[in-house]
């Protein structure tokens, strides 16, 4: 397979005020599974046809392999493509569709029946191969574009949002079996998504991207765990991170966080790093599955009780979510599937002091 280098990758359009991606660098190891995620018009699916060919290169290094694909044609970069809307040819059969990006390049009939039948059994869809496209499912098609891929024997496989047109129960198989594909080819992959959800539940590197550029590239866990900036925090994570404006305050030789709504120690890990924004505003975070009801045992070192008024609870079959306001903001708490709590009870909560997170309001950069 391949790594694929993107070295100050720019994409400017014209007449447009601002480059679509302004200055892009990343690396994609050989047979490792990136995904790019982000929201609508952040530049990913820009990114992708970059490296396909799709979209002119208005400046900086592509390279494949080490080689520098940037004047390449799409069918001379050795990389294959599957779209969201599956690009198939509704009047072949599954086996000439997965068979006719092959003819194309003139390869032997041998040939061409051995890729077929070999991809038609690694994706479990040998009995489709005198189907058409209008007698199978979304995720049977999908499957199928997956196909014409594989036969190519690539050494890069791109996929544009390639789950977004099937319904939940579905993407979710779907993640499972491109994934396991992945596994079994070893094969070099750059993924695109909106959906965080599918972002780190594939990826063995998620990047990142907002307004074209690239605000960090990490393991899922790290991603989640680490953000680098306020973006990142607030993106990642189902239901995303809560987040409160307030002010750090020295007082008897500690520093605590104050707003209208709490006030509580700055764990020692944290003080050192934090003091130098006594007196400043900063934005606090903190993740529903790290706020605890003082009632229960958590194993966890809390905060000192903070009160907060439940507005909803939202049960979802494995755990209940609940929704509190923390100066006019919607904040969320995850609980046990069998808790009892109701709209309108006041309960007492704690922090974890280990998965605090603390942000600049200016750069909104993380700071602690």
């Amino acid at each position: 397979m391949a790594t694929v280098e993107i070295r100050n990758l720019v994409k400017q359009y014209p007449g447009a005020a601002k480059a679509a991606i302004p200055n892009a660098n990343l690396t994609i190891d050989d047979q490792s599974f990136v995904v790019l995620v982000g929201p609508s018009g952040c530049g990913k699916s820009t990114l992708l046809r970059m490296i396909a060919g799709l979209e002119e290169i208005s400046g900086g290094e592509l390279l494949i392999d080490g080689q520098r694909m940037n004047d390449l044609s799409p069918k001379d970069r050795d990389i294959a493509m599957v779209f969201q809307n599956y690009a198939l040819y509704p009047h072949m059969s599954v086996y000439e569709n997965m068979a006719f990006g092959l003819k194309l390049r003139k390869f032997s009939k041998a040939e061409i029946d051995n890729r077929v039948r070999a991809a038609a059994d690694i994706l479990d869809m040998k009995e489709l191969l005198d189907r058409k496209p209008k007698a199978m499912s979304g995720g049977q098609r999908q499957r199928v574009a997956i196909g014409r891929a594989i036969v190519r024997e690539p050494k890069v496989f791109l996929f544009d949002e390639p789950l977004s047109n099937l319904d939940a129960k579905l993407r979710v198989q779907m993640r499972v079996e491109i994934k396991r594909l992945h596994q079994r080819l070893k094969a070099t992959m750059v993924y695109v998504t909106h959906d965080q959800v599918e972002a780190m539940t594939m990826g063995d590197k998620i990047v990142v991207l907002k307004a074209g550029v690239i605000q960090q590239a990490d393991s899922p866990m790290n991603l989640y765990n680490n953000p680098a900036n306020l973006f990142v925090a607030g993106f990642i994570g189902s239901p995303s991170m809560n987040f409160g404006r307030g002010t750090l305050v020295a007082q008897d030789k500690t520093l605590r966080f104050v707003n209208s709504a709490l006030d509580f120690q700055i764990p020692a890990s944290l003080a050192d790093t934090l003091v130098g924004q006594v007196g400043k505003e900063i934005i606090f975070g903190f993740r529903p599955e790290s706020i605890y009801d003082i009632c229960f045992p958590s194993g966890k070192t809390l905060t000192e009780p903070q009160r907060i008024t439940i507005d909803v609870t939202e049960p979802i079959g494995s755990e209940t979510f609940l929704y509190f306001s923390l100066q006019d903001q919607v904040c969320c708490m995850r609980t046990l599937s069998d808790s009892q709590y109701q709209p309108n009870q006041t309960i007492d909560v704690g922090f974890d002091t280990e998965r605090l997170y603390f942000f600049d309001p200016q750069t909104e950069q993380r700071i602690g």
